[in-house]
């Protein structure tokens, strides 16, 4: 006990019962009374407890000691995770520093390269964090006949233009999604948690800027092009997107299909939106255990769909026909009879 060993190792209840012993004895033995004497001090300074307020009521000082201690183990493990999270937190400024760091240098040695492309196009130096932009002005410095020096100083000009209108970053995801649910029947929200999806979004917005800037593309892949192809993939990532939902409502997921001998397909085009169909996407709605308000109002939406994402490209492709000029809003503006509206 004399011994910081002692109490180091000591449980609550070991001082408790040290303390009560002490107590009861040191009237009689001059040991017991330096016991109680040193006792008194330790717990004072580890603990906070005068035990000459406490008496011999060793329950009473074992509970306080053991909520003190308990106390202090919580604050010690508080402090220590704070003081992980700060070192961690410094480590990551640290890495991310060295991102840096090793980001601008690279960034000055590929403007080093490209300093005569990049001062044909007046571009600025930050400009090259945008990758596009900086991959057209690698085509461009290698490019060697004077066909594929004017490919790439077009495609240059492209990515110039937009980042006029879009900043280095590009758009923002918030400006896909709002642009493309306005304009475009059927898309919402949980879309663009396919980055196929928001990938079209992209390309046809960008596609759409293009061509209100005047921008016709190359005899390869003009705009309109270009605008066809990100608006078919987006209307066949919707198909796709929304009947894996739907399967997964219904549960009449791949392995379920395969199990009972049928393929695995999407619903065509003539059969989507068929009253058979509805009362079958019903049915299986019940099956899950959806109230009959979440049924009528999940069939409500099903209906409104209306007309299969497939069929919509279809009409999309009969009004691209109609486009006559490459320059200007003919893109966008010559999409309306489809509900397509930008």
């Amino acid at each position: 006990m004399e011994k910081d060993q002692w109490w180091d190792k000591a449980q609550p209840h070991d001082i408790a019962t040290a303390h009560a012993v002490a107590e009861g004895w040191k009237d009689h033995d001059p040991t017991a009374l330096a016991a109680s004497e040193k006792i008194r001090q330790e717990v004072l300074i580890r603990y906070g407890i005068d035990t000459h307020a406490v008496g011999t009521d060793a329950a009473y000082l074992e509970s306080g000691i053991q909520t003190i201690t308990t106390e202090k183990v919580r604050q010690d493990e508080l402090t220590r995770s704070q003081e992980e999270t700060r070192k961690a937190a410094d480590e990551h400024e640290k890495a991310m520093g060295l991102l840096a760091a090793a980001r601008a240098e690279e960034l000055r040695a590929q403007a080093a390269t490209l300093a005569p492309e990049m001062e044909r196009h007046k571009v600025p130096a930050e400009y090259l964090s945008n990758p596009e932009l900086a991959q057209a002005l690698q085509t461009s410095h290698r490019a060697k006949t004077p066909a594929a020096v004017a490919a790439a100083d077009a495609t240059v000009q492209e990515r110039m233009s937009l980042i006029g209108k879009d900043g280095i970053n590009g758009p923002f995801l918030d400006q896909l999604r709002k642009e493309t649910n306005a304009n475009v029947n059927g898309a919402g929200d949980s879309h663009f948690e396919d980055p196929a999806f928001v990938k079209a979004a992209k390309e046809m917005h960008e596609a759409k800027l293009l061509a209100e800037g005047g921008f016709t593309g190359s005899e390869r892949t003009p705009v309109e092009q270009r605008y066809d192809r990100a608006e078919k993939e987006l209307f066949a990532r919707m198909e796709s997107v929304g009947r894996e939902i739907e399967n997964r409502v219904t549960g009449n997921d791949s392995s379920r299909l395969i199990d009972h001998g049928l393929k695995a397909e999407s619903t065509s085009a003539a059969d989507y939106g068929a009253a058979e169909h509805h009362e079958k996407f019903a049915e299986s709605l019940a099956n899950t255990g959806a109230n009959e308000t979440q049924i009528r109002g999940r069939l409500a939406a099903a209906r409104s769909e209306g007309t299969h994402p497939s069929a919509a490209v279809t009409m999309g492709k009969g009004a691209a026909k109609a486009i006559k000029s490459r320059t200007g809003t003919a893109v966008g503006s010559e999409r309306t009879s489809n509900g397509v509206t930008r």
